[in-house]
């Protein structure tokens, strides 16, 4: 029986050469990426502006134009069942916060389940598309909002902060884009399954501590627990009690 816990082989055997477009402006490089027709093991393709852009449900990604990175990147994994799909966004949420923390001064967090966080304001988000074939992902379609050179922000968003506003310098875009890519890359030939997870959990936003949380019912008072490997945030409240959620069904209060 084959170890499911290898992840090596989770795109493919050989070093991966990503393809990058660049596109001054289109609809939304997630819309892009699912007519794309190549071949390649991976397709990264960006934009100065994406006017159909859009975050998580019905959520909009505000982002002004030529100042942040908006981008989608294209794979085909071939060894990733449909119900263990969580774990490419765990992947990718642990690429986002490992290349930002290499790169800020500040603590960087994993949102549950892939915002990205620094404090308590949203740096960056992730919005994923899977297509199945079987029991199997045939392609995936990762978008990626980072707030990289925006100055203000002017949406109803609560809590947006850009990486200009954290370290008060501006930031090559590509040079950013083509380091997180290069780590990605770099995840998806080495790590392994349980490693990601290890990882994704570890720097999970209010990982320690009781904090105020919001469902169908009510707010109420609860720590982290975990994360299960289907997505699912399982929290404790205080009177013990475990509450399990999918996405959605919680809100973090801030």
């Amino acid at each position: 029986m084959v170890n499911q816990d290898i992840f090596c082989n989770f795109v493919v055997d050989i070093m991966i050469q990503p393809k990058y477009i660049y596109l001054e402006e289109v609809g939304s490089t997630n819309d892009f990426l699912r007519q794309y027709e190549g071949d390649e093991e991976m397709v990264v393709a960006w934009t100065d502006f994406q006017h159909a852009g859009r975050g998580q449900g019905a959520n909009h990604w505000e982002s002004e134009c030529g100042k942040n990175l908006t981008f989608s990147i294209l794979i085909h994994p071939d060894n990733v069942l449909a119900h263990e799909q969580y774990i490419i966004s765990m992947a990718v949420a642990a690429t986002m916060r490992k290349y930002l923390s290499q790169v800020l001064s500040e603590e960087v967090y994993i949102k549950w389940p892939n915002d990205i966080y620094v404090g308590d304001q949203k740096v960056g988000g992730i919005l994923i598309e899977n297509r199945l074939a079987g029991s199997h992902i045939r392609d995936c379609v990762i978008g990626i909002g980072l707030n990289v050179n925006q100055k203000e922000f002017k949406s109803e968003a609560p809590n947006p902060v850009s990486m200009l506003q954290l370290e008060g310098k501006e930031w090559d875009r590509e040079e950013v884009l083509r380091g997180i890519i290069d780590l990605f890359v770099w995840q998806l030939e080495h790590f392994r399954r349980d490693k990601i997870r290890e990882k994704y959990r570890r720097h999970l936003y209010r990982r320690e501590g009781f904090h105020n949380y919001r469902d169908a019912k009510g707010d109420f008072e609860a720590e982290l627990v975990t994360v299960e490997d289907d997505g699912h945030l399982v929290l404790r409240d205080k009177a013990g009690n475990l509450r399990s959620y999918a996405f959605k069904e919680v809100q973090f209060v801030i």
